[in-house]
């Protein structure tokens, strides 16, 4: 991006920020959960009846104040941080409400959710306000003023009062938003738009502001036109950083609160849409656009999202994962189908979805795969990655795990289950065993099919001899008598995960048993006769056979 110096030393990189303030946001939260979302742009001949002023308290201290209040309460001369007491005695009709800042968080970052629709760079600005980097998106709607002018009218049939600020810099816009109400600055004119502003327009903190006005600097171009050094050594760096951040000379970076993803399609709609045909519809066009921007790049998509915007502002985020990398339309589709049918109880349409968003959040490699002459791709596990990837979209990550071998030689230990996707595959065909080399047969130990997740103990009354197998032995107070064995097989605890004064106390000798009536277990005795410890052996159950 170029950049040019101003005669002030401030840079002009052609940056765009927006910045959003929502000056009662906590009681609009109410008044749209009692009016409706729609009670400010509701006709008046439609209107309900006026609802009495509306306070927001919060304990400060040991007294209750007013943290927030709505136009009327304003209308009536109350302040932010008066006492609950006070207020009521002034004025017994007012409507107080318990503050909840957990839900005003979860409002403002439903609100910025929807303020994706403009541009993925949106940043939370403290407890009432957002940042828009709109950096070169605004012609996509008709130009900086045509795109305030949306947003305004948007937030006021959702039931919000808000104010804008757009200007090259974070902090100009900030001030604009505040202080001078649905105001575009032009790159280069912050110095104008700051001089005539408090010293509370340029984001420094109460006890500061305090300081400066009682030396008699009131105003931002005050602050400007006096000496840099005696500011710096009395009030400190920070109070000329928010300056010059404000002005340009220095760049102030606004981090988004959701990554940016790589890649992105979407569709604006003239009549939203309801149904969840209608959404699988789109999804398979948005992600036939989207096949040819990953062969451009060589890539697959691992994860990838779904955004539906509401007509009235809520926003329904769906995100999914793929085992391989993939960018087939009709797979994709498939995917979103599985995943809208299991939340086709949680995605409330309202009055529909006029914008629909695929995004690919994160992509790999896509290894290319020759096809026969038949024109098919022999390809064994790409059918089972699809079927995996189906059952998850459904049912959720956890629903298909994989086992994968660990080392270690404690069979509860030798094996974990894994996440389907998150398991390793093979990068390179299996190796083609050497004709000229004499084949080498090794016989694995032979394994229960069902393994208890913990071993069960058993009583064992005697044996053939002290390190031979039982000869009977009770297991859920049955007793099981032994017609045949195999064994023993000694494993031993790893070295470097226990410590023991007894390492025999750890050791294992594992016996193949049938019964009587032909079944076979898998059991063990933990400890050795005769060892430097006092416990004797104990006997344990692990597994059946079939």
């Amino acid at each position: 991006m170029k950049e040019r110096a101003t005669k002030e030393g401030a840079k002009e990189t052609g940056q765009r920020i927006l910045s959003l303030w929502f000056p009662y946001l906590a009681v609009e939260r109410i008044l749209r959960q009692r009016l409706g979302r729609s009670w400010r742009s509701r006709p008046s001949d439609h209107l309900t009846p006026s609802h009495p002023p509306l306070v927001i308290s919060h304990r400060q201290g040991n007294a209750q104040r007013i943290s927030a209040l709505d136009e009327r309460a304003e209308a009536l001369h109350l302040k932010r941080d008066l006492g609950i007491a006070d207020a009521r005695a002034m004025y017994p009709s007012i409507d107080i409400v318990e503050a909840d800042p957990e839900a005003d968080r979860r409002l403002l970052e439903g609100l910025a959710d929807w303020c994706d629709r403009y541009t993925p760079l949106v940043a939370i600005d403290g407890t009432d306000g957002l940042f828009l980097d709109v950096t070169g998106c605004t012609h996509l709607f008709g130009g900086e003023r045509a795109m305030l002018d949306d947003i305004l009218s948007r937030f006021l049939h959702q039931g919000f009062a808000v104010r804008a600020g757009l200007a090259a810099t974070p902090g100009a816009a900030w001030a604009a938003a505040r202080f001078c109400g649905d105001r575009i600055v032009v790159s280069g004119e912050e110095e104008a738009l700051l001089a005539p502003l408090p010293l509370a327009a340029l984001r420094i903190a109460p006890e500061t502001r305090t300081s400066l006005e009682s030396v008699g600097l009131r105003t931002a171009g005050a602050l400007m036109a006096a000496p840099r050094a005696p500011l710096a050594r009395r009030f400190g760096g920070s109070l000329l950083l928010r300056l010059d951040q404000a002005l340009g000379r220095l760049d102030e970076a606004v981090s988004p609160r959701l990554p940016v993803a790589p890649l992105s399609v979407e569709r604006h709609l003239a009549e939203p849409v309801t149904l969840t045909e209608e959404i699988e519809r789109l999804v398979g066009m948005l992600a036939t656009t989207l096949k040819a921007d990953l062969e451009r790049r060589g890539e697959g998509a691992r994860t990838l999202a779904l955004l539906l915007f509401r007509v009235d502002g809520a926003v329904s985020r769906i995100a999914l994962g793929t085992s391989r990398p993939m960018r087939d339309p009709r797979l994709i589709q498939k995917l979103f189908h599985e995943r809208l049918a299991a939340l086709e109880q949680h995605i409330d349409a309202g009055y529909g979805f006029d914008l629909v968003r695929l995004s690919v959040l994160a992509a790999a490699a896509f290894d290319m795969q020759q096809a026969d002459l038949t024109g098919e791709v022999n390809d064994d596990g790409a059918d089972i990655a699809l079927f995996a990837d189906r059952i998850r979209a459904r049912l959720g990550e956890g629903a298909v795990l994989q086992p994968v071998a660990v080392e270690s030689h404690l069979p509860e230990r030798a094996v974990a289950t894994i996440p389907f996707t998150e398991a390793p595959r093979r990068t390179t065909p299996p190796r083609k065993p050497d004709r000229l080399q004499a084949p080498m047969t090794i016989f694995p130990p032979e394994r229960p099919i069902r393994l208890f997740r913990a071993p069960e103990p058993i009583e064992v009354p005697a044996t053939e001899m002290p390190e031979g197998p039982p000869l009977n032995f009770r297991w859920r107070r049955a007793l099981y008598r032994v017609t045949r064995a195999e064994g023993p097989e000694r494993i031993a605890a790893e070295w470097w995960r226990e410590a023991s004064d007894d390492a025999a106390a750890s050791t294992r000798d594992y016996f193949r048993i049938e019964d009587a009536d032909g079944r076979r277990y898998w059991l063990y005795r933990q400890g050795l006769y005769g060892g430097a410890s006092q416990i004797p052996p104990r006997w344990f159950l692990h597994g059946v056979f079939a």
